[in-house]
C-alpha cells in the first residue's frame, strides 16, 4: 500500500511539471489555448455583467404546465456558450454551421474533414485556430494520453459481458483520482482560479479518452493488446489507430467528421445538461462527464444510433437487397402499425433534416456511393418523411444524426454496435467540458430549478 501511495504521489508531482515543460517548449511555436483563454475570460466576464445589467429583467415568456409534464421541451432556462440549435437552420458552433466548419477549420495534410482539435479551440474561444495552433494541441493531447495503471487494471477486470458504455463511465469516474480541480479546491483555491484546474482536468480527460475507449474495445472485441499513442498523429488518427483502423485513411477522415459533428448540440440534451448540472455542484470534470455518459447511454439519446442500424439490417434481411420503394414503404408501415417508432427520425428541436445527417450523407456519397446499406438508407430517407406525415406520427418527420452514423461505421468494418455509443461519448466530451470551463470562469451557480407536485398544479389553477 505504501509503495502505491508513493507512486501516486510521484505521478501527481510529475504530471503538472511535465505539462508546464511541454507548454513552455511549445510557446515559441504558437500561443497556447490556455494562454488565449487567459486573455478572453476577463473580457467575457465583463460582457456577461453587461448583458445581465441590460437584460437581466427581461422575460423569455411564461412556462406552461404542458412543458413541465412534457420533459421541459422548449423551456428556455440554460446558458450554453459553445453552440445554439435553431429548429429550422440546425446547429451552429459559435456561429458557424457544419459546412462552414468543414470549410474554415484546419484539416490534416491530404484530408478534407475538420480536425476536432480545431473544433475544440472554436468551442472554447469562438475563434478559428491556425493549423499551427491545432498541431500544438494535437501534440499536447498525445503527451497527456497515458492513463494510470490502476485504471488500466480496472478496465481489464471488467467482464466482457459488461456493456462498453458502463465500462467507459466507470473508467472516466476513476480518472478523478488525479483531478487537479479537486486537489485545488481542497487546498482552498480562490473561486476566480477554478477555471484553470478545470481546464487542466478537461485537457487530461479529452486526451485520455482514446486510450480508455481503445482498451475497452480491444478487451471486449479483440485480443486485449493495445498499441501506443503516436505522438506525431492527430487525435482522430490516434483513436482510429487504437481501434485497429489507423491504416485506413478514409476511416480516419470519418472519425474527424464524426467527432466534430457529434461534439456539441447546445445545452438542453440529456448528456450536455447532465454534465452541466453535476458540474454546477463543483464536481470535477471527470465526475461531471461520467454522469453525462450515463445519460448518453440511454436508448432515447446516444444508444439510438445502434437501434437504427439494427432496424435497417432487419429490414434488409426481410425484404432483401435492391427492394422496391413499395416494399420499403410496407416495412415502414408495419413498424408503425406494430406500435413502434421509426428509429432515427424526428428530433426534439429540429424541424428539418439534421445537418449532421446531411454531412454524413455527403461523406457517403463521396466515399461509398455504391454500398448497398447506404443505398437503402437513402431510399428510406426518400420515403419515410411522407409516411410519417400521413401517419400523423411526427412534427418533424426528417432524419436526425443517428439515422446515418451506423451505416458508415459498418462499411469500414466496425460492426460492434455496442461500441457505437462509446464513440459518441468520446465526441460529446468536447462540448461538455468546454462549457464546464466557462461555467467555472463565469462563476455559474449551483443549478436548482423549482418543481411542483400535480396536486399543487391543480390547486394553482382550479377555478381560475
Amino acid at each position: 500500500m505504501s509503495m502505491l501511495v508513493t507512486r501516486n504521489a510521484l505521478r501527481a508531482q510529475v504530471r503538472p511539471a511535465f505539462a508546464r515543460t511541454f507548454a513552455s517548449s511549445q510557446a515559441s511555436q504558437a500561443q497556447s489555448l490556455k494562454e488565449r483563454l487567459e486573455e478572453l475570460i476577463p473580457k467575457e466576464i465583463e460582457n456577461v455583467k453587461s448583458v445581465r445589467e441590460k437584460y437581466g429583467s427581461k422575460s423569455f415568456g411564461e412556462n406552461t404546465v404542458d412543458q413541465m409534464y412534457g420533459g421541459m421541451r422548449g423551456l428556455k432556462g440554460l446558458i450554453w456558450e459553445g453552440s445554439v440549435l435553431d429548429a429550422e437552420e440546425g446547429i451552429r458552433f459559435r456561429g458557424l454551421t457544419i459546412p462552414e466548419c468543414q470549410k474554415q477549420l484546419p484539416t490534416a495534410p491530404g484530408g478534407s474533414e475538420p480536425l476536432p482539435e480545431g473544433l475544440f479551440w472554436l468551442l472554447l474561444t469562438g475563434e478559428v485556430p491556425t493549423k499551427e495552433q491545432v498541431d500544438v494541441l494535437s501534440q499536447e493531447w498525445a503527451a497527456r494520453a497515458e492513463i494510470p495503471k490502476f485504471v488500466e487494471e480496472l478496465i481489464d477486470r471488467c467482464p466482457n459481458t459488461l456493456h462498453p458504455m458502463s465500462q467507459f463511465s466507470l473508467a472516466v469516474t476513476a480518472l478523478n483520482h488525479d483531478s487537479a480541480f479537486a486537489k485545488a479546491y481542497s487546498n482552498g483555491v480562490h473561486k476566480r482560479e477554478y477555471w484553470k484546474t478545470t481546464f487542466e482536468d478537461s485537457m487530461d480527460l479529452i486526451a485520455k479518452l482514446p486510450n480508455v475507449a481503445g482498451r475497452i474495445f480491444r478487451n471486449v472485441f479483440g485480443d486485449g493488446k493495445l498499441p501506443a499513442i503516436d505522438q506525431n498523429k492527430d487525435y482522430s488518427a490516434n483513436l482510429a489507430h487504437l481501434l485497429g483502423y489507423g491504416d485506413n485513411e478514409k476511416f480516419v477522415e470519418l472519425m474527424r467528421l464524426y467527432i466534430t459533428i457529434h461534439s456539441d448540440h447546445e445545452g438542453g440534451n440529456v448528456s450536455a445538461h447532465t454534465g452541466h448540472l453535476v458540474g454546477s455542484a463543483l464536481s470535477d470534470p471527470f465526475l461531471s462527464y461520467a454522469a453525462a455518459l450515463n445519460g448518453l447511454a440511454g436508448p432515447l439519446h446516444g444508444l439510438a444510433n445502434q437501434e437504427v442500424l439494427r432496424w435497417v439490417q432487419k429490414m434488409r434481411s426481410q425484404i432483401g437487397e435492391n427492394a422496391s420503394d413499395e416494399q420499403v414503404s410496407e416495412y415502414v408501415w408495419s413498424t408503425l402499425k406494430g406500435g413502434q417508432v421509426v428509429p432515427g427520425y424526428g428530433h426534439a428541436v429540429l424541424r428539418k433534416t439534421d445537418p449532421r445527417y446531411t454531412a454524413q450523407r455527403e461523406f457517403a456519397l463521396k466515399h461509398l456511393p455504391d454500398d448497398p446499406l447506404f443505398k437503402l438508407v437513402g431510399q428510406i430517407y426518400k420515403l419515410v418523411p411522407d409516411i410519417l406525415l400521413k401517419a400523423g406520427k411526427a412534427k418533424n418527420p426528417w432524419p436526425n444524426v443517428d439515422a446515418h452514423s451506423g451505416v458508415l461505421l459498418t462499411y469500414y468494418g466496425l460492426h460492434q454496435q455496442d461500441f457505437y455509443t462509446v464513440l459518441f461519448g468520446v465526441s460529446r466530451a468536447f462540448g461538455v467540458v468546454s462549457q464546464l470551463i466557462w461555467d467555472r470562469a463565469l462563476g455559474m451557480p449551483l443549478e436548482r430549478p423549482k418543481s411542483f407536485s400535480t396536486a399543487h398544479i391543480k390547486k394553482m389553477f382550479e377555478g381560475k
